[in-house]
């Protein structure tokens, strides 16, 4: 029985260091602090999302949050350790100590994000505002664009959003569009 239970704690604790599982917690960091301190009246966030594009490629996106403020297009990072990067780079750097690791830009993973948003739910551009969230015990060492933030610091961002960009009607439909078009999630 010991076995079996220090057996399951290992395998665990080798599932928990996966950058899946990483992911996986960071995105629930967001989901938890989303729903502490944004008003669900105003703010609905629809999670995990997978769409199709007309081309046939798909996109997966963390958070989508419809408010009839904006659309909010999240896109999380559960790192640790330094985070260099800059608007315009491809690749961003996180250091730990002496080791570094490039990682893909994150701005320009959610500015496809944005345009599949844009495509399917034909909203205006100006109404759609990415947004990427480290989840984690990191510290940003250059200046990051106003739309990056570490932890929760984001739903005051969302929030300082205060001039309606969509009618009820497209607040509705945004939310049953998204509800419609995305795709069965498997494992």
């Amino acid at each position: 029985m010991i076995f079996w239970f220090l057996g399951s704690v290992f395998v665990l604790g080798i599932l928990f260091k996966t950058p899946w599982m990483e992911g996986k917690v960071g995105e629930f960091m967001v989901n938890v602090a989303t729903s502490l301190r944004l008003d669900k009246e105003k703010y609905v966030n629809i999670k995990n999302i997978t769409l199709q594009l007309n081309d046939g490629s798909t996109t997966q996106i963390d958070h989508v949050i419809v408010s009839r403020f904006s659309v909010f297009v999240i896109e999380t990072k559960n790192m640790k350790g330094w985070i260099f990067g800059d608007e315009h780079q491809e690749k961003w750097t996180q250091q730990i100590f002496k080791e570094k690791h490039r990682f893909q830009n994150p701005l320009r993973q959610n500015y496809r994000h944005t345009k599949a948003l844009e495509e399917i739910l034909a909203l205006p551009t100006e109404s759609i505002i990415p947004i990427v969230v480290f989840i984690g015990d990191c510290e940003f060492k250059t200046t990051m664009p106003k739309n990056v933030f570490i932890n929760a610091k984001y739903t005051s961002y969302i929030e300082s959003f205060q001039e309606k960009k969509l009618s009820a009607y497209q607040f509705n439909m945004t939310i049953g569009t998204l509800n419609q078009k995305r795709l069965k999630q498997s494992f």
